[in-house]
């Protein structure tokens, strides 16, 4: 079955749909260990499971540089306790490229997992990794991961619309105001003007709003 992530978070008008990418072919996974005998070991694990690794780094590297070269669809990080500047690092990515991913750790703090996890970790896996755990640990992931990036989406499309409602609630003023209209004429007046210049209602408010900074 192929693997379905979803990408782009922010969004600016609530008519933009996130996208999803599906993968037939072999998932492309980022490899960062700071143990050469660890890396071989996940390495194979996840050869046996059908992954491609497309790039294997030690730690320490910059990961907003390193995925933004190779686009890898997953990134697993193994380390024994995730320091400072990687979190920050993972914020970073989480922020610009959103990608699935997978960090094992020996670390168990409770207040570790919850920075990581707030940086942008999927999965947390404290206990180690066998080759029959992989594919469930990474489909888990994956689906955290896009039931995320659709809560965002809920969230940004909400917070864009509340935006475009206030523009069109001042612009409905103004128009009472200055024509002397009440609520309904004042909103059917920018209504008939979108529908005559085949433009949004908001375009239509931020029109008139505009205006009235530009004349005062």
């Amino acid at each position: 079955m192929p693997a379905c992530i979803g990408y782009g978070t922010e969004l600016v008008s609530p008519s933009l749909k996130p996208s999803w990418q599906c993968f037939s072919y072999e998932t492309a996974v980022m490899l960062i260990d700071e143990s050469e005998a660890r890396a071989n070991l996940l390495e194979d694990a996840l050869s046996a499971e059908g992954y491609e690794i497309v790039a294997r780094v030690r730690a320490g590297i910059n990961l907003y540089d390193e995925v933004e070269a190779v686009a890898p669809d997953i990134v697993i990080i193994d380390m024994g306790s995730p320091d400072r500047d990687m979190l920050e690092q993972m914020r970073t990515l989480h922020d610009a490229h959103p990608r699935p991913v997978v960090m094992f750790a020996n670390n168990d703090d409770a207040h570790m997992i919850r920075d990581a996890v707030r940086a942008g970790v999927s999965a947390y896996v404290v206990d180690g990794l066998s080759r029959e755990r992989v594919r469930p640990i990474l489909e888990v992931a994956i689906a955290r991961f896009n039931e995320f990036q659709q809560l965002r989406q809920e969230l940004a499309q909400t917070r864009t619309t509340l935006e475009e409602r206030k523009l069109i609630d001042r612009a409905k003023g103004i128009l009472m105001d200055r024509r002397g209209l009440n609520e309904s004429e004042a909103y059917d007046l920018l209504r008939r003007k979108a529908m005559d210049s085949n433009s949004k209602l908001v375009d239509i408010a931020r029109t008139v709003l505009a205006a009235v900074d530009l004349l005062g």
